[in-house]
């Protein structure tokens, strides 16, 4: 008699190239057999990671989406390679990854300051939509019925977090998650405006709460914790990006855990409200030395390396903590979020 696989669902950060980290994460964890990947969210680059990854188990299983998200993230990196955000000689000896030198992001940089898209990308070109439509079939994703999906973005003018369920996914509404509007035009779905999701939820957990899930694996590639305050302008800004797309997660997780000690100390609350067993991998001693420039960055040996990292992260926690899937938290959600 098959033994019942353990349920585990996934919410996967955005932060631009750094969302190799995460594909390493997944690429590890679909070679466990006996664990059900039961649903995702995910924003911005974990909205790309995530799409991919449903329409493969959706597909043909496992063995799909690991090819799926190999491919994506290849033509992500072939299409760079004609980009002129490329790695300076000096950033290739030195730069671990960052782009500090690199003419094409200072010029990118400097521009974003005082021109916006809609001046200099007037017809909104970007190739990530090109290779996400070209991978997946969003119109057969609609009907996957081997797991959930969640992506979001955010509202523009009602500032809000806007989450789409699998009924409503699209190349679009992803695109809408990853829309960074220094570089890309708002996206129009329904006559509403998105930007990306980050500023409103990287990732959201409730829509994976609310579907049912009890083990929820938060895969973060946006530092907590940093060991020195920033002194450079540079320095300043990473650390401006890190605290915005990580707010609206403390937030959550804050939630999240006052429900938890209110059960713990048996304050009845309903069925509505139960047990959520979190799990958590952040590489954040990885990406220490990596800044904002680094983000747009996909060579592809530097997408290898982030993976690895990933794979490395992902190993490291199953050999420590698979065990407590559907029993408890591997990560202390107070000492971690509060």
């Amino acid at each position: 008699m098959p033994t019942e696989k353990m349920k585990l669902a996934l919410a996967l950060q955005g932060g631009g190239s750094h969302g190799a980290i995460t594909w390493g994460v997944l690429d590890r964890l679909l070679e466990e057999e006996d664990i059900l990947l039961e649903g995702f969210s995910g924003t911005s680059a974990g909205a790309m990671n995530a799409t991919v990854l449903a329409y493969g188990l959706h597909m043909e299983g496992p063995a799909k989406a690991k090819e799926l998200l190999n491919t994506f993230w290849w033509r992500v990196a072939e299409s760079a390679a004609y980009s002129p955000l490329q790695a300076a000689p000096w950033d290739l000896l030195f730069g671990k990854g960052n782009m500090d030198y690199s003419p094409g992001f200072l010029l990118a940089e400097t521009a974003s300051l005082y021109v916006s898209p809609y001046q200099l990308n007037p017809f909104d070109a970007n190739p990530l939509r090109d290779i996400l439509a070209d991978i997946v079939d969003f119109a057969a994703l609609k009907h996957c019925n081997v797991t959930q999906l969640f992506v979001c973005a955010t509202n523009v003018r009602r500032g809000r977090a806007k989450v789409f369920d699998l009924p409503h996914i699209s190349v679009d509404a992803v695109m809408a998650s990853a829309c960074l509007p220094t570089i890309f035009k708002a996206v129009t779905i329904d006559g509403e405006d998105y930007w990306d999701g980050g500023y409103m939820g990287n990732p959201p957990i409730s829509p994976l709460i609310d579907a049912g899930c009890q083990d929820i694996m938060l895969v973060q590639i946006n530092p907590i914790n940093i060991e020195d305050t920033p002194r450079t302008s540079t320095e300043i800004r990473d650390r401006i990006n890190e605290l915005s797309f990580n707010s609206s997660l403390m937030l959550e997780m804050r939630r999240i855990a006052f429900v938890d000690r209110l059960l713990d100390n048996g304050v009845p609350l309903g069925d509505n409200f139960r047990k959520i067993f979190i799990h958590n991998i952040n590489p954040e001693a990885e990406v220490q030395e990596l800044n904002m420039s680094s983000k747009l960055n996909a060579n592809w040996a530097f997408l290898q390396q982030l993976k690895a990292v990933g794979r490395e992260k992902a190993e490291a926690w199953l050999s420590q903590h698979k065990d407590k899937i559907g029993r408890e938290s591997s990560t202390d959600i107070r000492e971690t979020f509060l």
